[in-house]
């Protein structure tokens, strides 16, 4: 077919069936906007789990008693918790924060608030501090070597903390990849109804062709062609709006967490990516559905 023929039904086609081909492109962009924020919600929970990766710790709170009367941990009580900690394997460090100094910090944190008035020295408890070199292992034998000790009040592994968030991300991500599947199968249809639609109209121009010889190929490549273009487009419009959503939306939501180093921020090289990638995918997409759509329901 030459180039100028196939412009010439592919922007024919594009013009008669308008509205479903408007149709086309925006359920073509919201599906792909959902899988591309599922992709971006997947490679934030990868840089999530990189950050704190090293910097997770296990916090023993020591009891009332000694938290008020040994401030440095010089105690006999104290010192043997710590001890029992710095021998523990998979453990590198250990300090110590005393009420005071668990004070301080806890107004910092809060500063501005109410909460940070009404707390008193008293009612927080100096805290052995673990780092550790073995995540897993260590965090087990620290708290294997604790646990029931005299003088500890509790454990706090930071990993559960942690844990949650890795929870509510990876259920962000299924319910975009979810309603992924149900637009794509909306999609998909949509896009085999308007491939239908448009050889039904052209159905007297297409018997024509081949009448003089024209290929079975011939005449469903301007079909395929439009197709292709609507997915295309789709697929731009979605990257456009996760770019959209990064500086509207997500940058705004998470710009104090990322600005204390909680959560990385998503970084715009990362939805680029994504966005070049849903492209094509949108155009290959629709193309494919068009072209088994005309192999099955339409003789062209």
């Amino acid at each position: 077919m030459r180039p100028a023929l196939l412009t010439r039904e592919v922007s024919s086609g594009l013009r008669r069936n308008v509205t479903m081909t408007v149709a086309m492109v925006l359920t073509t962009a919201v599906t792909l906007m959902s899988v591309g924020a599922g992709l971006l919600v997947l490679r934030t929970i990868d840089d999530i789990s990189a950050l704190y990766t090293n910097r997770l710790e296990i916090q023993v709170a020591l009891t009332p008693d000694v938290s008020e009367t040994d401030p440095d941990c010089s105690g006999p009580t104290c010192a043997a918790v710590r001890s029992a900690l710095e021998a523990a394997p998979g453990v590198g460090s250990v300090s110590f924060e005393s009420q005071q100094q668990a004070w301080t910090r806890f107004r910092e944190l809060f500063a501005g608030q109410s909460v940070a008035d009404v707390a008193r020295p008293q009612s927080l408890p100096a805290t052995l501090r673990v780092t550790l070199t073995d995540q897993q292992a260590g965090a087990v034998a620290a708290r294997a070597a604790v646990e029931g000790r005299p003088g500890v009040r509790g454990v706090i592994d930071q990993r559960d903390v942690v844990g949650t968030l890795f929870d509510f991300l990876n259920g962000v991500r299924n319910v975009a990849f979810a309603l992924a599947v149900v637009q794509a199968l909306a999609a998909v249809l949509l896009i085999s109804n308007t491939v239908q639609v448009s050889a039904f109209m052209r159905r007297t121009e297409v018997g024509v062709m081949r009448l003089v010889g024209a290929t079975r190929w011939t005449t469903q490549l301007p079909f395929l062609v439009e197709a292709a273009i609507a997915g295309a487009v789709g697929g731009a419009l979605a990257g456009i709006g996760l770019v959209a959503a990064k500086y509207a939306v997500v940058d705004d939501l998470f710009a104090a967490m990322g600005q204390a180093g909680v959560i990385p921020p998503v970084r715009i090289t990362d939805v680029l990516v994504v966005s070049a990638l849903l492209v094509p995918t949108g155009a290959l997409v629709a193309g494919i559905t068009g072209y088994v759509t005309l192999r099955a329901y339409v003789k062209v």
